[in-house]
């Protein structure tokens, strides 16, 4: 009897119904197409035990000129610096009292403190450092309030509340002997106000923080409440960041060789002269030097308006990052844009900067004197999904709109998917602005993390081979990723908990076999139906010959093939045997019998069987024995 060899066509498709797909691969996750066959993704580890607070959604990393390898992470709530293992918080300081501005007052029984400051500014979940305050008389020593803390409400625009904690963090209840103030020589220092962890479009009443200030009180600048996204780049080996719809700040490396400083307004530094104080990004154009911001405030009677001006593109002088006045004597210089309502997002690429606005692509290019840069509109009708949906290949700029995926390289052309149907019918589009593109080299890969039509927080990707053409689909929670580069690995993010306490951790992906030390759990392939000739004839198969290449230095490795039947495509598929795979086995005996088959490959990766740990796989050919079994 003649052994059916098993070569399905690599990639999934689900633009079609599983038995139009014949000969295909229907469903997946956590699995990719490498040569045209199967396998299991890499692992992931976490970089540092070390945790960050809040969802971060930018990274980046550099080198300084000592050779100090860095990497910057953003977050909703602070900013970071990471130095090998250490996590040092570079937040910028929004605003810092005079001595005795703050005052405490507290009551018996509660840890909860309340503290007036006139027009603090502050929103909830803000951070606030204390110091030089004396204690108020009972447990409220001066040690427990001199401390960072983070804001709990906001009663009104002269007070909000605190938990009071001891240096290990926990709450401190205040008794009657607290009925101090903290003196006349507390200072507070204000970080920059946190940003929204959901994005939430909106105007008029909503355009402020609703429910994060006083009644009435905006707290943002520009014209939606924005999910707190971070853009960043260098200036030689110092950083530049730039929050949505804030200012540009500026942290130098030399500054904090010894002990790491905060990164500060670049409307702050010596020389300033009319620096955008609010931005939608920043880049810096690797060939000529100048820091361009996208979507800043214009220049309105010798000074900055103070509002996003949607469509608006500026820079500063060459080489001199506090000089944005357009002279005679320099190259600062600003256009507008004119496709389009708002600048969505830009990336910098080969020799040009593109730049998405909601329904417009263009590329800007260093022209020089007189003009420096000049706009060139490339495609009108195609914008960009989110303002990190796109990303820079050897191939070209993959990016992601509502209806599709396009990829320019001196034109626009669109990415054919088979995955599309399945991608943007489970989609949620009032977090389209979560949406980020990444790019995994090392197997020549593009993807996006996305958010199902369900949740609200990215759960699901999809990944597309550049060099194959395929497509996979598969289910993992992730808000950031940076490719292989400065680093060895490509790095992730992940957080969970509450909007105000969020922990998050950075996950070197690509590493191993494993979940950050346990078992994968469910990866699995699936194949689109197949059957015997049209599929007149029942079919009975009694063998599968499995073609599996074990990978990594696990116990014992194992995987299941589990074999479905259906007798019609409107019928459920039944599953007919479920049998181990190991390093040795020869062949499977199977009873299954229908006009229809489906074969899925999935690994059986219990986390209480550790023995499986650290296994990878490979699909290669498997065969099947099949026999025609009547029409009955």
């Amino acid at each position: 009897m003649p052994l059916i060899p098993l070569r399905f066509r690599p990639g999934i498709n689900r633009e079609g119904t599983d038995y139009s797909n014949e000969g295909g691969w229907y469903d997946a996750n956590l699995v990719r197409f490498r040569k045209g066959y199967a396998e299991k993704i890499g692992g992931w580890i976490k970089e540092s035990v070390n945790s960050f607070k809040g969802s971060c959604r930018a990274l980046h990393a550099w080198v300084d000129l000592r050779g100090t390898k860095w990497t910057a992470l953003g977050t909703h709530l602070k900013y970071y610096v990471i130095e090998g293992a250490t996590f040092h918080d570079i937040t910028p300081i929004r605003s810092t009292t005079s001595a005795g501005d703050a005052t405490f007052a507290a009551t018996n029984g509660s840890s909860t403190l309340t503290v007036t400051d006139t027009d603090h500014g502050a929103v909830q979940n803000d951070f606030v450092t204390f110091s030089s305050a004396a204690s108020l008389g009972g447990l409220i020593t001066a040690t427990v309030l001199n401390q960072e803390y983070q804001i709990a409400t906001i009663p009104s625009s002269s007070t909000y509340t605190i938990t009071a904690k001891d240096t290990d963090g926990a709450e401190v209840t205040a008794n009657s002997s607290d009925s101090g103030n903290g003196g006349g020589s507390t200072v507070a220092a204000y970080q920059l106000n946190t940003g929204l962890d959901d994005y939430v479009e909106s105007t008029g009443w909503g355009a402020g923080l609703w429910g994060g200030g006083t009644w009435g009180s905006l707290t943002t600048l520009g014209f939606t409440n924005q999910l707190r996204l971070w853009s960043q780049d260098n200036f030689g080996e110092d950083l530049l960041m730039n929050p949505r719809q804030g200012g540009i700040f500026y942290w130098d490396v030399s500054d904090s060789y010894t002990t790491v400083q905060r990164a500060v307004n670049l409307t702050s530094e010596t020389g300033a002269n009319l620096v955008p104080t609010v931005a939608l990004q920043v880049i810096t154009s690797d060939i000529s030097r100048h820091l361009l911001a996208f979507g800043a405030d214009p220049i309105s009677d010798s000074a900055r308006t103070g509002s996003v001006d949607p469509l608006f593109v500026c820079w500063c002088d060459q080489e001199n990052l506090v000089e944005w006045e357009p002279k005679s004597t320099n190259t600062a210089g600003s256009f507008r844009l004119s496709a389009g309502s708002t600048i969505v997002g830009a990336l910098r690429a080969r020799q040009e900067i593109l730049v998405w606005t909601d329904t417009a692509m263009y590329q800007i290019s260093y022209v020089g004197t007189p003009y420096v840069f000049a706009p060139n509109l490339i495609n009108e009708g195609t914008g960009l999904i989110g303002p990190k949906a796109a990303v820079s290949t050897p191939k070209g700029v993959y990016w992601a709109d509502l209806d599709g995926f396009y990829v320019y390289n001196g034109s626009v052309e669109v990415v054919p998917c088979s995955v599309l149907y399945y991608v943007f019918n489970n989609f949620n589009k009032t977090q389209s602005y979560k949406v980020f593109a990444f790019s995994n080299s090392a197997f020549d890969e593009v993807g996006w993390f996305y958010c199902s039509g369900s949740s609200d927080e990215i759960d699901r990707y999809v990944v597309y081979n550049y060099e194959e053409q395929t497509w996979t689909i598969g289910q993992m929670a992730r808000q950031a990723w940076m490719d292989e580069g400065v680093l060895r690995y490509p790095l992730a993010t992940s957080s969970s908990g509450t909007i105000a306490a969020s922990t998050g951790y950075l996950y070197q992906q690509e590493n191993g076999n494993d979940a950050d030390g346990s078992p994968m759990d469910n990866v699995y392939i699936e194949s689109s139906d197949f059957d015997i000739g049209e599929g007149e004839e029942f079919q009975f198969i009694d063998k599968i010959i499995p073609d599996v290449d074990f990978i990594g230095t696990g116990n014992q490795p194992q995987i299941n093939f589990v074999l479905k039947t259906r007798n019609y495509p409107g019928a459920s598929l039944a599953t007919n045997s479920t049998n181990d795979v190991t390093d040795s086995t020869e062949k499977l005996n199977v009873r299954a019998r229908g006009r229809q088959a489906a074969l899925r490959v999935q690994s059986d990766d219990d986390a209480a069987v550790t023995v499986r740990s650290g296994v990878g796989w490979r699909l290669g050919v498997s065969r099947l024995q099949v026999k025609p079994n009547g029409k009955r």
